[in-house]
């Protein structure tokens, strides 16, 4: 079979990433870029081999992974040759991260300061790809295709279960956990099978409106505790608590407030624990972006602390692959509430994705998840920085704001009163769109904004915050 040509493949031995998978990338960056074409003949394992001065099992095992992603196609005794029709994930990379090229579809907004979604641009597609694909290849892979446990996969669990423990500091079995389709649904089911018609449910205001949702749903009334720069006002929430109101419980996002990014201090963290025992309510923390921050380190999650008794712990998946994988959790030492929860779940979804749930468990093992972590944080920390030079920039003196830890927002408080539904309405004519703060709060809106980072490119987020200050500050 004539091959014209010699392949440009050159390795970092001491890169993080294995060598095989450096081949299989450089592999498919010629497929994309039209050097490699489709039918073209590639050079045998043994020639391949030599060229790299690699041992041969190396490059089979990469040619496989092509194979298994279906880059390429083998022709009994042709050889292997670049495919026909190509992955629908085209792929390229930049700056170390995975990038995906097919673009979706355009928003009719230039720019859309959402709740704090991370950059899908950087999730790590291609290994989850392959992770994925490689999984229908295992021995035995048959029996994953029959109905797994409504809590999820058994492994998966026992993975994240053993993150919580080793980086949360939290003292967990994986038989007190559930696998949802994203912390949304396990805010359903907990509301569900938590709260009754007629309990009253503690709630952060300004706070988190879809877990409010959740539990008018499932009856629950809600009251209201306000937020400082120390996190929930634990006087509000005495108050409450002395009214003589069946309270069952307290939704709380302590690590980062939503939407003021407050971090919950520590005296109001024991004081609140104490609260919880001596009344007898459920703390329902919300730890929706543990991952990314930027300081020395996170601050540890309610759920750790041992005098805890009655608390549910929900965390997701979703922010550290990508938004679009709905994998999220709900932990609870109330083995009871977990076996109503799974029960629930079964009604309405009968397990999960087990086979993602496998290849995540997959990116989890060979260290994918922590190295992309890693990458994104300095990726987000740098993104964060440059957004704070932006608000110096154009909001100078005339608002307040403190820069965060963590996360993918910030939370500016202007030095006046502004009408935001006024302000949402111009923005929007210039293509910018923002959460209005009705959106996060319990009856009269603050007077503040959060405004996200971790989607949005540095031209995107210039031209977003300027159109926000001309308007706010025009006067």
């Amino acid at each position: 079979m004539l091959r014209p040509w010699k392949l440009e493949i050159h390795l970092d031995h001491h890169s993080e990433k294995a060598i095989y998978l450096q081949i299989a990338d450089a592999i498919i960056a010629q497929i994309q870029s039209g050097r490699l074409k489709s039918g073209t003949a590639l050079p045998g394992s043994r020639t391949l081999a030599a060229e790299l001065n690699l041992n041969r099992n190396t490059i089979v095992e990469a040619l496989n992974v092509l194979l298994n992603e279906e880059w390429l196609v083998s022709k009994e005794r042709k050889g292997t040759f670049v495919a026909d029709t190509l992955p629908v994930f085209s792929l390229t990379r930049k700056s170390g991260f995975t990038m995906v090229s097919n673009e979706s579809p355009k928003s009719i907004f230039e720019v859309n300061f959402d709740d704090g979604h991370p950059d899908s641009k950087i999730a790590p597609i291609t290994e989850l790809a392959r992770a994925y694909r490689q999984i229908f290849n295992r021995k035995g892979k048959w029996q994953m295709m029959g109905y797994s446990s409504e809590l999820g996969d058994i492994e998966f669990r026992r993975a994240i279960v053993h993150m919580l423990n080793h980086q949360r500091g939290m003292q967990v079995n994986e038989q007190e956990i559930c696998i949802t389709r994203g912390s949304q649904m396990a805010m359903y089911l907990t509301a569900q099978c938590l709260l009754e018609k007629g309990d009253y449910i503690m709630i952060e205001n300004p706070g988190y409106q879809p877990a409010w949702n959740a539990f008018e749903r499932a009856g629950a009334k809600l009251l209201p505790v306000g937020v400082d720069k120390e996190g929930l006002i634990i006087e509000d929430m005495t108050a409450h608590l002395k009214s003589g109101k069946k309270i069952k419980a307290l939704y709380i996002t302590p690590h980062r407030q939503y939407p003021t990014t407050v971090t919950l201090s520590l005296q109001r963290r024991l004081e609140l624990i104490r609260l919880s025992n001596q009344y007898g309510f459920t703390i329902i923390e919300d730890d929706y972006d543990n991952e990314f921050h930027f300081g020395y380190r996170p601050v540890l999650p309610l759920a750790s602390f041992p005098e805890l008794e009655n608390y549910v712990y929900i965390g997701t998946m979703s922010k550290v692959v990508a938004p679009a994988l709905r994998i999220g959790y709900l932990i609870s030492s109330d083995i009871a509430l977990i076996s109503k929860v799974g029960s629930l779940r079964k009604i309405m979804d009968v397990q999960g994705d087990a086979i993602m749930e496998q290849a995540v468990l997959q990116l989890i093992s060979d260290g994918t998840i922590k190295r992309h972590l890693k990458k994104a944080t300095h990726y987000y920390r740098n993104k964060r920085d440059f957004t704070d030079s932006l608000l110096k920039k154009y909001f100078t003196d005339r608002a307040d704001y403190d820069i965060p830890d963590g996360g993918l927002a910030f939370w500016v408080v202007p030095g006046k009163e502004v009408n935001w539904t006024d302000i949402s309405e111009k923005l929007q004519r210039k293509g910018v769109k923002i959460i209005t703060p009705d959106s996060y709060s319990y009856g009269k809106p603050v007077n503040g904004i959060r405004l996200s980072y971790g989607s949005l490119s540095e031209a995107q987020l210039e031209t977003g915050i300027k159109a926000l200050a001309d308007l706010l500050f025009k006067n």
